[in-house]
C-alpha cells in the first residue's frame, strides 16, 4: 500500500521526482557521456592568445568510449600533421617535422598541450575524476531556466593527483559550464569557461570553451567547435600507432 502510495504521488507530482538531490559523481559521469557520446568525430579550431601575438590551428578529431581519442592538426600548413593519440591512459605525440612518435610519459601529463592554456592530461579525457575523487554537491542554482550544480571534487589520499580540488558547475542538460583547477595551498589556478552552446550533431553541446590561467589572465587558449557527429563506427585501426604516423583518415 505504502509503494502504490509512492507512485501515485510521482503520477500526480512529476516535480516531486525531480526535486531529489542528484548523485554528484553521476552528473559528472553524465557531463562526459553527453560531450563523446559512445563515439565521436569532430572539426574544430584551437586559438591560442597572448599579448602580443596570437595563432589559430585546425583539427580533426575522433573518440571511441571513455579512454581512446586521436586529435590531428589540419592547418597552417606548417603545423598540419602534428597529432595525438590516447588510448587506455597512455598518451603519444607525433610531429612529420621529425617523422617521430613520442610517448608522453606520466610526468609530462600536467605540461603544455602544443603550447596552449590545455594540459595533456586535460586533452587525454582521462576519468580518473570519477574514481580517484571524493565528490561533494555544493549549491544548486536555477539560471535561465536551468537548474545548475556545483560539485566540490577532492582527491583521494592516495591519489596521484596533482590539485587540491577541481570544482565543476554543470546545467540539468548535462553542458558543464566551468571547471576550476585548483592547487594544494587552496589557490584556484586555471578555469575552463563555456562561452557558446549550440546545436551540434543532434544535441545541445558547448561549441566553444576557454581556458585561463589566473596568474595571466590576458592569455588564454579557445577551441570552437564547427561540427561534431556523434556515435560514429570507428574501427579501431583508426587508433593505432600506426595511423599515428601515416593517417588513413
Amino acid at each position: 500500500m505504502k509503494h502504490l502510495f509512492i507512485v501515485l504521488l510521482v503520477c500526480l507530482f512529476p516535480s516531486l521526482a525531480n526535486s531529489a538531490t542528484p548523485d554528484p559523481r553521476n552528473l559528472i559521469q553524465q557531463a562526459m557521456d553527453h560531450w563523446r557520446g559512445l563515439s565521436s568525430s569532430s572539426e574544430m579550431t584551437m586559438t591560442i592568445h597572448r599579448p602580443d601575438w596570437q595563432r589559430s590551428m585546425s583539427m580533426r578529431s575522433w573518440t571511441k568510449g571513455d579512454k581512446v581519442s586521436l586529435v590531428r592538426v589540419t592547418l597552417p600548413k606548417k603545423d598540419a600533421g602534428n597529432a595525438t593519440l590516447t588510448k587506455d591512459n597512455n598518451m603519444w605525440t607525433f610531429s612529420p617535422k621529425i617523422n617521430r612518435i613520442i610517448k608522453v610519459p606520466s610526468s609530462m601529463m600536467s605540461q603544455s598541450w602544443m603550447g596552449s592554456d590545455f594540459s595533456n592530461k586535460d586533452i587525454s579525457k582521462s576519468t580518473d575524476i570519477l574514481d580517484q575523487y571524493e565528490h561533494k554537491l555544493l549549491e544548486i542554482r536555477d539560471k535561465e531556466g536551468y537548474r545548475v550544480y556545483v560539485i566540490e571534487s577532492i582527491p583521494h589520499e592516495d591519489a596521484a593527483i596533482v590539485w587540491g580540488k577541481e570544482i565543476l558547475i554543470i546545467r540539468d542538460d548535462y553542458i558543464l559550464l566551468q571547471h576550476q583547477y585548483w592547487d594544494q595551498d587552496g589557490v584556484l589556478v586555471k578555469t575552463m569557461k563555456t562561452r557558446e552552446i549550440k546545436q551540434l550533431g543532434g544535441r545541445t553541446v558547448a561549441s566553444v570553451i576557454r581556458m585561463t590561467k589566473h596568474e595571466t589572465p590576458d592569455q588564454w587558449t579557445e577551441i570552437s567547435v564547427q561540427d561534431i557527429q556523434f556515435d560514429q563506427s570507428h574501427h579501431d585501426s583508426l587508433f593505432t600507432l600506426s595511423n599515428l604516423r601515416n593517417p588513413r583518415q
